[in-house]
């Protein structure tokens, strides 16, 4: 039985990465046969419950002769988390994916990547990825995501398995008077989490009555029960068939079916049943993508050993892991659990000619999930700076003509229901000469939101535009240091500033007064991060960029107002770890 931290951190990229380089060459015996010469080199990263069969499927390429116009190709397959691999790429493309986290400095990426799902490619493009355009993605093998939950739980629980459930079946009996103790691996860096995730919080917004308000109860209820590591999480579930162990134990996670089939052959004293929910959730398609940027010798070996991976005989190699075909079908002495479905009758069907088609689902959708998650299960001190210069009052036609103001303060406080009361939060507005010759107006210290919460909400009813203009660099400072000076260890401590232009006060500080001062207090041991949201076209990206390169944080420009609230989150979501 394989052993695997799916969901270990970034910092492991280097060493589960360079293997790539480092692996054995697999196919160099070929050297020595008549029928090609030389060698040409392709590095394969695959998902860990994945490359035996991946592995095992090259060998043979090799041994039958794989080669390219006369050139023998050498495979090196190496087991590669797809976290890791997900924060080289993005590393190497210059962007970041919330709760991913930085690569080693001495990670490599592959030429041909097969991670777990077609979701870490679609969350690499959403970030921001536009030169990352891999080749194929299609479909190599498949598991359903399932939640895994001891079989005596499963039959009292829930009537397994006679009984079809849906995920809101699984909503009620989180929500119950004796809540299902659940749990999942962090989503933002794991496929099957991920999925469990979108499916649960679709549900949540179905329920009727407030959906935000039940999608965050849901979010809370699994974040008290996740794990970074796919292992730990597995060691919650009960060790002994005693009933008042296994009440005690874990009662339902998020996994894949291949896990909880990897899990029962441990033979472990309480097994898991595996619930095929309806609607169902997202699956492990395992894309086969080609990464840019090889040459078109490797393109051509890349194609070589998918159609390889595309025969009916892999699907044989994919039961031996506990893994379906691309079209969900299995092969022989797949041990199916009980339970599971099978769209084609069993084993009888061939894969897909050519692979399967990845698994899809809205970008937009995982986006706003993840951002959601890490706001909802996260902490952090943030000053709020709101602003309310004349041209805030501008409507948006998008927004059923309310204003840039009306659609900023909208956004701000569907934010703050996401915020649990261990957060501590402030507000301020700005303009020219709000109070006096100052540009900025404080409307609620930061402080906890426990008793900050009912303050917010009122001071957010208040805010209007004013008549004046953007008083942008004097408010920047004031904000800087007023976070600075109560910092806060263990937590981000950040300033998130909305605005729509550019600086417009003639009587404060100039630009190059701003920055010089901000690297003069910039303290290494009490960083402070700054987000900046830009709204419409008046806003300079350049200005608000020579702020953040300063302090850290980031700025994130829309010209379309309607998008600030998915952007808020975005922002928030991507704030780096608080250090300790």
């Amino acid at each position: 039985m394989r052993s695997r931290l799916r969901g270990a951190g970034a910092v492991a990229s280097a060493t589960a990465l360079v293997a790539v380089v480092a692996g054995t060459w697999l196919g160099y015996r070929e050297l020595a046969r008549p029928a090609c010469s030389g060698r040409l080199s392709l590095s394969v990263a695959v998902a860990p419950e994945l490359a035996p069969a991946v592995r095992s499927a090259a060998e043979q390429w090799a041994a039958d002769g794989a080669a390219v116009d006369g050139t023998c190709v050498a495979v090196s397959v190496s087991d590669a988390d797809p976290v890791d691999v997900a924060a080289a790429v993005a590393g190497k493309h210059g962007v970041q994916l919330a709760g991913v986290g930085q690569a080693g400095g001495a990670a490599v990426t592959p030429d041909v990547w097969v991670p777990d799902s077609s979701t870490w490619l679609q969350r690499l493009k959403s970030a921001g990825a536009t030169a990352f355009a891999p080749g194929n993605g299609a479909s190599v093998a498949r598991s359903p995501v399932v939640v895994a939950v001891p079989e005596p739980v499963a039959e009292s629980r829930f009537g397994w398995p006679e009984r079809k459930l849906t995920w809101s079946d699984l909503l009620r009996q989180v929500g119950d008077s004796k809540p299902l103790r659940t749990g999942i691996v962090e989503p933002t860096r794991d496929a099957a989490g991920l999925s469990g995730l979108l499916a649960l919080t679709a549900a949540a917004g179905s329920s009727g009555g407030d959906a935000q308000e039940s999608t965050t109860a849901a979010l809370r209820a699994l974040a008290t029960g996740r794990s970074a590591l796919r292992e730990d999480l597995l060691a919650r579930f009960p060790r002994s068939a005693d009933p008042s162990t296994v009440a005690a134990g874990l009662g339902a996670a998020t996994l894949s079916e291949e896990d909880v089939m990897a899990y029962n052959a441990r033979r472990p004293p309480v097994p898991l049943a595996a619930l095929y929910l309806e609607p169902t959730p997202v699956p492990l398609d395992y894309p086969y993508a080609v990464l840019p940027g090889i040459e078109p010798a490797k393109q051509s070996a890349a194609k070589g050993l998918f159609e390889v991976l595309a025969t009916p005989g892999f699907r044989n190699r994919l039961a031996e892991r506990s893994l379906r075909a691309p079209d969900g079908n299995w092969g022989d002495g797949f041990q199916a659990l009980r339970g599971a479905p099978s769209p084609g009758g069993g084993g009888a069907a061939s894969p897909a000619p050519g692979g399967g088609a990845p698994a899809t689902v809205d970008p937009a959708v995982t986006e706003r999930a993840v951002s959601t998650w890490s706001i909802a299960t996260q902490s952090g001190r943030m000053l709020c700076v709101i602003d309310v210069s004349g041209s805030m009052k501008q409507p948006v036609p998008r927004a059923g003509g309310a204003t840039r103001e009306q659609v900023t303060v909208a956004a701000a406080k569907r934010g703050l229901n996401l915020f649990d009361d261990s957060w501590s939060i402030g507000l301020w507005t700005f303009s020219t000469e709000l109070v006096g010759a100052r540009d900025y107006r404080e409307l609620v210290p930061i402080g906890p939101l426990s008793g900050n919460r009912a303050r917010l909400e009122r001071g957010l009813g208040t805010i209007r535009p004013s008549s004046g203009g953007t008083g942008l660099y004097d408010t920047m400072l004031a904000a800087y240091r007023t976070v600075q000076e109560d910092w806060e260890p263990g937590r981000v401590n950040s300033v998130v500033l909305f605005t729509d232009g550019r600086n417009e006060d003639a009587n404060g500080i100039s630009q190059r007064k701003l920055l010089a001062e901000l690297k003069r207090i910039a303290d290494p041991d009490r960083p402070v991060q700054v987000v900046i949201i830009g709204i419409g076209g008046d806003v300079s990206k350049a200005e608000l960029e020579s702020i953040t390169k300063v302090t850290g944080g980031g700025n994130f420009v829309t010209e379309d107002p309607t998008r600030i609230g998915d952007i808020f989150l975005k922002a928030i979501s991507l704030r780096p770890t608080a250090p300790r």
